[in-house]
């Protein structure tokens, strides 16, 4: 118990109320205080009981509950006879030395003699109070166990005279404090949410599916809601229970008392009422509705009138007003309106409430003389009951009752304030079962959907201060490599296993929204220019008007995709394009076709003269203009909505900001905003309230971030910057300034952003130095603020919410967007908060990071997150400086990160679409190994690139850039682009230097020598030698042939022959001097073989990859003599 505190204001607040009102009466009704001379209170251990008047007083005066304690409340003294651990708590009051406070007295329980002792020391307090003789007690309160039985034979033996004051205590709670009603505030918060998010929607999907299910059932479930975060505001789980079991009646069977209990009986889709109440920190809440299933226009009727009834009530509820007084005003006005309702009121309108769920004594009833007084709180609540319904047609649906039930505070004025404002009239809570045929408008219900995914890499919390590196430490590369070979082990594995909780969660594709012009032809508008056939734009319904075969046919303007206007002659022309399958479309409109198969409209084109005949006040095709200007108009007021709605639907419904009126709430003023509200700049407050804070601008616009949304805060202070800031990033985006936002800053100018170059400025200079000085202390007084704010917050909130701070000197510079800013590590995020927009990595989400473009001489590489939604974007950040990569490693190594690197860059888009297409055939292949360089893939390719450049081993990377680039090129090269260039002449003679030119010619003249020595040695070799000869001779040959054959045979051998000349003649098929005749006429031979279609593939393909290394060594040497 030493861990808990004692609220000590609060308990001195409310032990001086109760003193005062012991020793001077203020309560009219009982003066039961007034006659007494001690009072006494005893809490037992049994767990059963829920409420007592003992526990209540312990509660309100303590904020805990203490078992096996007795507390005596003396003139002169306040007794606790209890445990040494609780008295090790109540030492906390023992302290206190205030005006009107009795003094605290501790004693510890004695095992050795049952508390005799204890006992009489106790009686002898109480025998010295006032005249010793009659005891205040609660004589309904009975704890059993053996210190209750004890300490209870013990009184009797002493023959006090007992008086119960169980209805002033109760009286004297009821007025509530500002902690009281937020903790009731709450209490009724997570109420309307377990009965709006769970048992409403449960109901109706019952009622939807037409499903059997118990009211016990219901119930249970109502109970097993409260332990779910999404029903409790982000609440201490440990403080929420039930106030009573959840009630749910239906069936004719009902019971309009909170001492029922839901039955075994099937839900009846009739009449449905429903209560049920949460108690946060002990102070109780209540809501009661009635559910009217098909209800008929008398019961409809007679629920409305409940409703009325309830709202008299509130306007009733006025401080010094009694409680008998409302109950007859009332039931004046229910004589008054409906007297035949009278006898089937319910007996009383509610109860006061708090920490006991109902005082009795306090009843809003025609025997109750309590005075009502400012922040009390009532359960207050009206029934109907045996009501009959004749039209029902089975005989549950006969009888049927109608309740309704709210927690309600009293203010100064009337009416009182409804602290469970669920809605409550009947387009509410009627449920109107009707046939497909029949359309009707239903309230858009968006429930919001916490992510069910099972976070598998969980890492435990995150360190990112970097080991330093001293001259002992044995090979720190080897120990990072060593712990990233076991994270990669680790990676697949809980990758493949996080992805198989999450199951098959694949996107619903949208369907376009069935836009209706007229539900029917009652709303077809009957202006003079739809009769006659003319165009027509309907503004209200949004809808073109359009003559077809003489029929006037409505489209929405949503199916309209663009429309075009031209003048021809004496002619206008309007032109109306449609959307349909298969036409291009813009970014949200694709696929949206609810029945593609149909057919549709492409086109419409109107034509009006522009001729104005005798006698008309306008040429036709007036008509057509002015059309055309409406059409635009609609269009742009129908996409503009349209876009504010796309934003708007995937937003989550926040919960209501609960406002503190503690003026000691943690608050900053003189702050701006990002992103701001307005174009224009303003300066606001940020204040901290009961779940969340508020910001509001001079101007009044109101920004509002609870305290569950918020994924990460940060706190940057002004070391280094010109600005000192406080940073949230959302789990969910809010939307303020017409725009959705997930990252709201607010923050501070330091110093002067901007310097006058102009101003003559001296080192020595007073000013300037006083200036400084000051720019010092503003930094100092900012800090100093910020920090207070954020730790008081945490401290409020339980550190519900927690400030990271950036570590400055881990920083490295990159560029997340556009510019270059510098990125610092947090205790579990990466951020850049400086500039705007901000950059912003939760490291729990990260799978893993790819370095791309690390080569030894470039400058800078990138850096890759991988995040553990594979459907959500990369981020990418550009243009680190190499020398930051061991940095960098060292940081994600000591995070728990896998980190990887590679030469390329790679496209994400498509990589991360494979993996999410098949991501266990993906697993199965291994995964993300394909990115370490040392994995099996690579290698190969590796292996298959050295085996092709043994040739040559380029000394410059430029050059292997180079060719690289001209091989794709070439090999990206068409058909029709190598008919072209023989058309226009061949790719040798183009685009070559005089040195490359030399050298084709001299090649030519061997050639020719080639052939002449051929001749002379016979037919045999001339077979041969006629395979061998250059490209431009076999041209030549094949011109000389039959013009049909030439030509048909050309489109064909010239492109193959094209490809390779460009490819020779690009890599410089002339050789070096240095090589002799017989490797040039090898060379050749080798070309010549993989261009002829005759030989063997095999062959071929051998020819192909040696011509390949001869032509690549060739155009190697030739660049190098170009230099």
């Amino acid at each position: 118990m030493s861990s808990f505190v004692l609220d000590k204001e609060a308990f001195v607040r409310r032990i001086k109320r109760l003193y005062t009102e012991w020793k001077a009466p203020s309560t009219g009704h009982d003066d039961a205080l007034s006659n007494l001379d001690c009072i006494m209170s005893v809490v037992g251990a049994e767990e059963d009981v829920i409420y007592s008047k003992s526990m209540a007083l312990q509660l309100w005066l303590l904020g805990y509950e203490l078992t096996d304690t007795i507390s005596v409340f003396a003139t002169d003294a306040i007794y606790f006879l209890t445990s040494k651990k609780k008295i090790e708590f109540l030492k906390q009051a023992q302290n206190i030395t205030e005006e009107g406070v009795p003094a605290i007295k501790l004693l510890v329980r004695d095992r050795t003699d049952k508390d005799k002792g204890n006992f009489e020391k106790l009686q002898k307090a109480m025998h010295n109070s006032k005249k010793g003789k009659r005891l205040g007690v609660f004589t309904k309160d009975a704890f059993p166990g053996e210190f209750s039985e004890a300490w209870k034979k013990s009184l009797t033996e002493s023959k006090f005279d007992h008086v119960d004051i169980s209805t002033i205590i109760a009286y004297l709670m009821c007025p509530k404090d500002e902690a009281e009603i937020n903790n009731i505030r709450k209490a009724s918060l997570v109420s309307m949410d377990i009965f709006n998010k769970y048992l409403k929607d449960e109901i109706m999907d019952i009622i939807d599916s037409d499903r059997k299910v118990k009211h016990i059932k219901l119930a249970d479930g109502c109970e097993a809601a409260i332990g779910e975060k999404k029903y409790t505001n982000g609440l201490d789980p440990r403080s929420l229970d039930m106030a009573y079991p959840p009630i749910i009646q239906s069936g004719g069977a009902y019971s309009l008392k909170f001492s029922a209990a839901a039955d075994k009986n099937t839900l009846h889709f009739g009449v449905i009422v429903c209560s049920l109440g949460a108690r946060y920190k002990s102070y109780c809440s209540n809501i009661s509705r009635t559910f009217l299933v098909n209800p008929t226009e008398n019961m409809q009727e007679n629920y409305t009138f409940l409703v009325s009834v309830q709202e008299e009530i509130l306007k009733l509820l006025v401080p010094g007003t009694k409680l008998c007084e409302v109950y007859e005003k009332t039931q004046a006005f229910v004589k008054k309106e409906k007297p035949n309702m009278v006898d089937n009121l319910t007996k009383s309108f509610g109860f006061a409430m708090g920490l006991e769920f109902k005082e009795n004594s306090i009843v809003i009833g025609p025997k109750c003389q309590a005075l009502i007084k400012k922040n009390m709180v009532f359960n207050l609540h009206v029934g109907i009951s045996n009501l009959t319904n004749p039209e029902a047609t089975d005989k549950e649906g006969k009888t049927y009752a109608l309740f309704v039930g709210d927690t309600v505070l009293v203010g100064e004025q009337s009416p009182a304030s409804v602290m469970t404002p669920s809605k409550k009239k009947i387009k509410n809570v009627g449920i109107f079962i009707k046939d497909d045929s029949e359309e009707e408008d239903v309230d858009d219900k968006k429930t919001t959907k916490e992510d069910q995914s099972t976070e598998i890499l969980g890492r435990s919390k995150r360190n990112a201060v970097l080991e330093s590196k001293l001259r002992n430490e044995i090979n720190t590369e080897e120990k990072r490599k060593e712990h990233q070979r076991e994270l990669a082990q680790q990676l697949n594995e809980r990758a493949k296993e996080r992805l198989a909780k999450q199951g098959n969660s694949k996107e619903v594709e949208k369907v376009r929204k069935n836009t209706v012009s007229y539900k029917s032809i009652s709303q077809m508008p009957r202006e003079p220019e739809v009769k006659e056939l003319k165009l027509f734009v309907d503004k209200k319904y949004e809808t073109v008007i359009m003559p077809v075969f003489g029929i006037q046919v409505p489209f929405h303007i949503s199916t309209i995709k663009n429309i075009s206007q031209s003048v021809e002659g004496e002619y206008t022309y309007l032109r109306i394009n449609f959307f349909h399958p298969g036409a291009t479309m813009g970014r949200n409109e694709g696929g949206l076709y609810p029945q593609p198969e149909a057919t549709f409209v492409k086109e419409v084109t109107y034509r009006s003269t522009n001729v104005k005949e005798h006698g008309e006040v306008t040429a036709p095709s007036a008509n057509l203009n002015n059309a055309f200007r409406l059409i635009k108009e609609v269009q742009k007021r129908f996409k503009t909505r349209e876009a504010e709605e796309r934003e708007k639907e995937d937003l989550v419904k926040q919960d209501t900001l609960i406002l503190s009126q503690n003026k000691g709430n943690p608050k900053l003023k003189d702050l701006y905003i990002r992103p701001n509200i307005v174009t224009k700049r303003m300066t606001g407050s940020l204040e901290a309230h009961t779940n969340g804070f508020r910001y509001i601008s001079v101007r009044g616009d109101k920004v509002d971030i609870l305290y569950n949304n918020i994924k990460s805060a940060f706190f940057q202070p002004c070391d280094g910057e010109m600005i000192i800031l406080l940073h949230f990033h959302l789990k969910y985006a809010i939307m303020f300034g017409k725009k959705k936002h997930v990252d709201v800053q607010f923050y501070t100018e330091v110093g002067e952003i901007t310097t006058d170059l102009g101003k003559h400025q001296h080192m020595h200079d007073r000013d300037d130095l006083a200036a400084e000085q000051a720019e010092r202390e503003l930094r100092h007084k900012l800090k100093t603020a910020f920090k207070s704010f954020c730790e008081k917050v945490e401290t409020m909130t339980k550190s519900v919410v927690e400030f990271d701070t950036p570590f400055r000197e881990l920083g490295f510079p990159g560029a997340p967007f556009r510019s270059t800013v510098t990125l610092q590590p947090t205790s579990g995020s990466l951020v850049n908060l400086t500039e705007w927009p901000p950059f912003v990595i939760t490291l729990d989400d990260v799978e893993l990071v790819h370095f791309e473009r690390v080569q030894f001489h470039l400058r800078n590489f990138d850096m890759i997150f991988v995040f553990k939604e594979y459907i959500k974007k990369v981020a990418m950040v550009n243009a680190i400086p190499m020398n930051m990569l061991d940095h960098v490693k060292e940081w994600l190594n000591s995070c728990d990160i896998r980190y990887s690197e590679g030469v390329q860059s790679l496209n994400w888009q498509k990589i991360m679409k494979t993996i999410t297409d098949d991501p266990e055939g993906f697993f199965d292949q291994g995964g993300w190994t394909f990115l370490d360089p040392e994995s099996g893939s690579e290698g190969e390719a590796e292996t298959a690139e050295s085996e092709e450049d043994e040739a040559y081993n380029p000394t410059d990377a430029d050059t292997e850039e180079e060719s690289d680039e001209d091989d794709s090129e070439y090999s990206e090269a068409s058909e029709d682009e190598s008919d072209e260039t023989e058309d226009l002449g061949s790719d040798e003679e183009s685009g070559k230097d005089w040195s490359d030119l030399e050298r084709e010619a001299a090649e030519e003249d061997r050639n020719h020598d080639y052939q002449a020595d051929d001749k002379r040695n016979g037919s045999k070799f001339e077979t041969k030698k006629t395979g061998k000869s250059s490209k431009h001779s076999r041209r030549e040959r094949e011109e000389q042939r039959s013009s049909s054959h030439s030509k048909k045979h050309k489109s064909h051998s010239s492109s193959s022959s094209s490809h390779l000349k460009s490819s020779s003649s690009k890599h410089g098929s002339s050789s070096s001097p240095s090589k002799s005749s017989k490797d040039k006429y090898h060379s050749r031979d080798k070309h010549h073989s993989s261009s002829s279609s005759g030989h063997k593939s095999s062959s071929k393909d051998k020819d192909r990859k040696r011509s390949r290394e001869d032509s690549r060594d060739n155009g190697h040497k030739s660049k190098k003599s170009r230099r």
